[in-house]
């Protein structure tokens, strides 16, 4: 009998080393079984050595790169044929789609880690440290800026008056000033209330919360305050802030307090918690993927194609995303350019064509649902992205 081609025939896998039943599952085999239809397992029956070990291991690997190579070839060159093939049953020559995907994902995050520079953000940081150490916020300097512009339209309209002749429009200018002066006064008496609310939560805390939780505070409110005595250092566990301030055990003040410390731990660490939240993008995306690959399934109702046809689609031209991502990186590493507008322009262009191929639609009704797809997968990537960052600063 002639032999199957290698590996199959070769080594431990010969026709002499083949059992009557599977060493993993016991299932009965025939001698020209070569894998065990039960388990799949290999049918042999011959000890393991190093050298089986070593031809196994380059066995594999050579078969993944011939796989690879496949995959890149007709992804790159046949826009929206590789999940034609994929979908119709020649799945043996591919990767794995979704294993695909998740690796070009985690490549170029990694690549995009190693080449980041976050000095923007420590130096915003230690601007904004410096201002709360000084007992300046962000809101009081808003109420300021307020403030001074309506001050300084109180001086533009004194010399307004001294330019002016009529003796009418003098009185309405008299008039004006008056109104800007009882503005005035009231913004340095709501900054006055605010300042004097802010003494009342440094030095009477627990009096402080205790008003405002009779007042049903938002989650806002709570979170102003666990961020108050966070930076006091006064307040290290919810367990505290129950015993020191009264604080409701529920879920909304927990997640108040939880999310004050982590968005206080990320200002103080914004480049480590930049990395942190870029390292969950690739998990977001395959969160993000199916919920789109509805408004795929919308749109492509009429096609005879299941969800998870319409997935493997999704997830091929994402894999081709990331492998241009991944060449613009190197390629502007490497020669210090900008070239990310080409390969994005690329990816249009493919995207199009994989769209017509796969769905054999003509032109014109290609390029609607080709404008409707990517309205809404930019509507959802931004979502996404801000939900992402959103909840990274609360949970961090």
């Amino acid at each position: 009998m002639k032999q199957e081609n290698w590996p199959v025939n070769r080594g431990r896998y010969q026709l002499k080393y083949r059992g009557v039943s599977c060493l993993n599952c016991g299932h009965p085999l025939d001698i020209s079984d070569k894998y065990c239809p039960n388990c799949s397992q290999a049918n042999s029956t011959k000890k393991l050595t190093l050298k089986d070990f070593v031809n196994e291991f380059l066995s594999s690997v050579i078969n993944y790169d011939s796989k690879l190579i496949r995959t890149l070839y007709v992804m790159l060159l046949k826009p929206g044929s590789i999940t034609k093939d994929y979908i119709a049953g020649k799945r043996i020559a591919y990767t794995n789609p979704f294993r695909f995907l998740l690796s070009l994902a985690f490549i170029y995050f990694i690549l995009v880690n190693l080449n980041s520079n976050y000095d923007s953000f420590l130096d915003l940081d230690l601007e904004n440290q410096m201002n709360i150490e000084n007992g300046f916020s962000f809101a009081d300097s808003e109420k300021f800026k307020k403030l001074d512009s309506i001050r300084i339209s109180e001086t533009e309209a004194v010399s307004i008056s001294m330019a002016d002749t009529t003796h009418q429009f003098n009185a309405d200018r008299i008039k004006g000033l008056e109104t800007l002066d009882s503005i005035t006064q009231n913004l340095d008496k709501i900054i006055e209330k605010e300042r004097l609310s802010d003494s009342i939560m440094v030095n009477n805390p627990k009096k402080y919360y205790s008003e405002l939780q009779a007042n049903d505070p938002s989650f806002t409110d709570k979170m102003e305050f666990f961020m108050a005595m966070i930076k006091r250092d006064s307040l290290k566990s919810f367990n505290q802030a129950k015993q020191k301030y009264g604080a409701k055990d529920n879920w909304s003040t927990k997640m108040a307090f939880n999310g004050s410390r982590s968005f206080l731990r990320a200002l103080a660490e914004p480049d480590y918690w930049i990395n942190d939240t870029i390292g969950k993008l690739p998990f977001v995306i395959f969160f993000f993927m199916p919920i789109f690959t509805v408004f795929i399934k919308l749109a492509y109702i009429r096609k005879n194609y299941t969800y998870t046809d319409h997935l493997i689609f999704s997830f091929h031209n994402q894999s081709l995303m990331f492998i241009l991502l991944i060449l613009s990186w190197l390629i502007d590493w490497i020669f210090g350019t900008s070239s990310m507008w080409l390969f994005v322009t690329l990816f249009s262009i493919y995207l199009f064509q994989a769209m017509r191929k796969f769905y054999s639609q003509g032109v014109l009704k290609t390029i609607i649902k080709y404008l409707f797809l990517n309205t809404v997968f930019l509507f959802l990537a931004t979502i996404s992205i801000v939900l992402l960052f959103t909840g990274s600063a609360i949970t961090y």
